[in-house]
């Protein structure tokens, strides 16, 4: 797998779908074999996307079994069944986020993946911001000291211009069987910033709420999150989908003995302050933009950056950046977190 090109096929295509299948194919060491979902392809907007299409997501492994690598852009609810599909045909498979709705899935692909030696790539794609390298570089390197204190705040909004279209309720977003809750579907991004620099939590203490969704989500838009580290330090994770009108703010606020930082801003995107014992600031390089899906927007968009990984992974360079083992823990911490309500 050195010399060729990898091959791609990608299943769901829906904004996202579309964005891994438009950098398939860009990128020159990839190509774009085939593409699925279950929509007419007609209603899909699939003009630059030069690739076979399929309804049948078994048709498609079928029909091409020179596919290296295959695609998990689908509702999340199927992305641990269609992920074992992929595993069963031989193939590495790229997950978006998040893995799965439970800790017992992920446990399934993990082990389906490991019988194949395949790879599972889970799609964290924040972890490339310049401000999520630079506070792994500080706890890493311990120039903060001891974690006293963390906070995250996440508070978006996601009203009925996401939940309906052309009047009418859309057939996953919003449910528990296949959205699964905010945390899953907005928020799994920022847990896993946490679990990537903090490690686990436990004594866990939650408030949960539903503002401005009671026609339009089967569970909470709002939350508050209490929790200790295992590493020690304690935390909390305060968000919400029912900021009026746009997106406000996605921020990390970290005190330690040796100093305190702060990224901020409407996608973690920037360094609001940061006064740390013997350290000076450096300037680090310009975030991307947000995912812009209209009439919203997600985190930042950097899956340029997942493929890359990906590529280098399976032509044996680099090291893989978001593991299947990482992306269970992200599902298995929002498990419990939302186990509290019970």
């Amino acid at each position: 797998m050195n010399e060729k090109q990898i091959k791609f096929a990608v299943i769901g295509m829906g904004y996202i779908g579309k964005r891994h299948a438009e950098l398939i194919q860009k990128n020159v060491e990839c190509e774009l074999i085939a593409v699925c979902d279950t929509k007419d392809p007609s209603t899909l907007n699939l003009e630059e996307i030069n690739a076979p299409f399929y309804s049948n997501i078994q048709q498609l492994l079928e029909q091409h079994p020179e596919v290296d690598v295959v695609s998990i852009c689908t509702p999340n609810g199927l992305h641990a069944q269609q992920s074992l599909q992929a595993l069963d045909h031989n193939k590495h498979v790229i997950i978006e986020k998040p893995m799965g709705l439970t800790k017992s899935e992920c446990e399934e692909v993990i082990f389906k993946s490991l019988n194949k030696s395949k790879h599972v790539f889970c799609v964290m794609q924040n972890r490339y911001s310049p401000p999520s390298a630079w506070l792994k570089e500080m706890v890493s390197t311990n120039k903060l000291g001891d974690i006293h204190m963390v906070q995250v705040n996440c508070y978006w909004n996601r009203d009925d211009r996401y939940y309906f279209k052309n009047g009418e309720k859309h057939a996953w977003k919003g449910t528990k069987k296949l959205d699964g809750g905010v945390l899953f579907t907005q928020f799994a991004h920022f847990i896993d910033i946490l679990y990537w620099l903090f490690g686990d939590i436990d004594k866990i203490q939650c408030k949960f709420h539903n503002f401005a969704h009671l026609t339009s989500t089967e569970f909470e838009d709002s939350g508050m999150v209490a929790f200790n580290f295992k590493n020690g330090g304690m935390g909390a994770i305060n968000f919400s989908t029912a900021v009026w009108d746009k997106n406000m703010e996605s921020s990390i606020t970290i005190l330690g003995s040796k100093g305190s930082v702060k990224v901020g801003g409407q996608y973690m995107n920037e360094v609001e302050y940061c006064q740390v014992e013997g350290y000076e600031m450096p300037v680090l390089p310009p975030t991307n933009p947000a995912n812009d899906y209209g009439k919203y927007k997600g985190s930042a968009a950097n899956h340029v950056y997942v493929f890359e990984n990906v590529v280098d992974v399976l032509k044996n360079r680099k090291s893989i950046t978001t593991n299947a083992l990482e992306g269970l823990k992200v599902v298995e911490i929002i498990e419990r977190i939302y186990s509290t309500k019970n």
